[in-house]
């Protein structure tokens, strides 16, 4: 069974509605899922995962959170290498440019993105969250 490592931050709680709904897909498609809250995940936790769903809100000038999520997924990027990626997050202002800054720098780390990243503007609504479950159901279909 494919292990999937859901890695996230959530300050009002939408970016974590995401992160379920990609777990309730991966899991529904037959892969084994933890959810982590990206304070507690590191580079020595990838090899015990096949995939990775990270999910992160945009923050101040539409930037990942710069606390705890920015430093630990920078320190994974030089390990993502040919693993399967997935991306998702919430934002209240602009205009989703955040995500497409993450996703082109986590694309020249060499991951690969299974699917295109998943974005809520403020509290996930339906197609945020099925397009979250696909995401989910994506990673759990990709051949190692």
């Amino acid at each position: 069974m494919k292990r999937i490592a859901i890695v996230y931050y959530s300050g009002t709680g939408n970016t974590e509605a995401l992160a379920q709904s990609v777990a309730k897909g991966a899991k529904d498609a037959g892969a084994e899922i933890k959810i982590i809250k990206a304070g507690l995940f590191s580079a020595d936790m990838l090899d015990s995962y096949y995939a990775f769903a990270f999910g992160c809100p945009a923050m101040g000038s539409e930037s990942l959170e710069d606390e705890v999520f920015g430093p630990m997924f920078v320190s994974l990027l030089p390990h993502l290498t040919g693993k399967p990626v997935g991306l998702f997050g919430s934002y209240g202002w602009g205009n989703g440019e955040w995500m497409d800054d993450w996703a082109e720098v986590t694309k020249e780390s060499g991951a690969v993105l299974v699917a295109d990243p998943v974005i809520a503007l403020d509290t996930p609504e339906e197609e945020a969250l099925e397009a979250a479950f696909s995401l989910g159901t994506a990673l759990a279909g990709q051949s190692h």
